[in-house]
């Protein structure tokens, strides 16, 4: 078994530890392996494992990788901060947006995602921490987009994402968590037909998932800690 492997194998467990401490239903959390700056033949090694969902940040990067795997098998998802003027290449090549903060950004996705494609999955990014260096919808303005959003073509809104700012209490990781699971239960009794909470990382899959995700989003523990030079 690869290293890779072998830490895929341990996430997996502890989100089911965690998914079955707080009477989740097995099978409710799903994991997106968070691949960016890191190497194809890395994302080889995982899906090898049985991993098929992967995040990347960067179009660019992310758009090398799925040529150069040209795997149909695979589900990618963009979760880095989208500008409008960046959106083309995300709209065509990806399955799957989790960073839409802004109307205009979500409009581009929309006008840009193929007719031929399936609908581009997206959820809002909530700045829930309210951070000025978060990207992020302010939670106060985030029913009134998701209702402007829901009303796309080609783009599904399915549900909310937020990073927010890190902590090593779990008390204070579950804070920020909680409050983005009231806003998602909100906008369910508002109508919006909703299915997805994408948080918690590395280092706080057991608040995320206490607090209801349905998919975390798990880059350091799988492919180990990044070169940032």
């Amino acid at each position: 078994m690869t290293t890779i492997s072998a830490n895929l194998q341990a996430v997996l467990a502890r989100i089911e530890t965690a998914a079955n401490a707080w009477g989740r239903i097995p099978g409710t959390v799903a994991l997106l392996a968070v691949s960016k700056t890191w190497p194809a033949s890395f994302v080889r090694e995982a899906a090898v494992a049985g991993q098929r969902a992967f995040g990347e940040n960067y179009a660019r990067e992310g758009l090398d990788k799925i040529r150069e795997l040209a795997r149909t098998d695979l589900e990618w998802h963009f979760i880095g901060p989208l500008q409008s003027n960046k959106t083309r290449q995300v709209a065509e090549a990806f399955d799957w947006v989790h960073s839409v903060d802004r109307f205009r950004v979500a409009e581009r996705l929309s006008e840009q995602r193929p007719r031929t494609s399936p609908p581009l999955q997206v959820c809002l990014q909530v700045n829930v921490s309210g951070e000025d260096s978060k990207s992020g919808v302010a939670p106060r303005d985030a029913l009134a987009l998701a209702r402007q959003v829901a009303q796309l073509p080609r783009i599904a809104l399915r549900g909310l994402m937020a990073i927010p700012a890190p902590t090593a209490d779990p008390a204070g990781q579950r804070e920020p968590f909680g409050r983005l699971r009231r806003l998602f239960e909100q906008m369910l009794d508002e109508g919006l037909a909703l299915d997805t909470l994408s948080m918690g990382m590395s280092n706080d899959i057991e608040a995320a998932i206490a607090e209801g995700a349905t998919l975390v989003r798990v880059g350091t523990a799988i492919f180990g800690e990044r070169n940032r030079s």
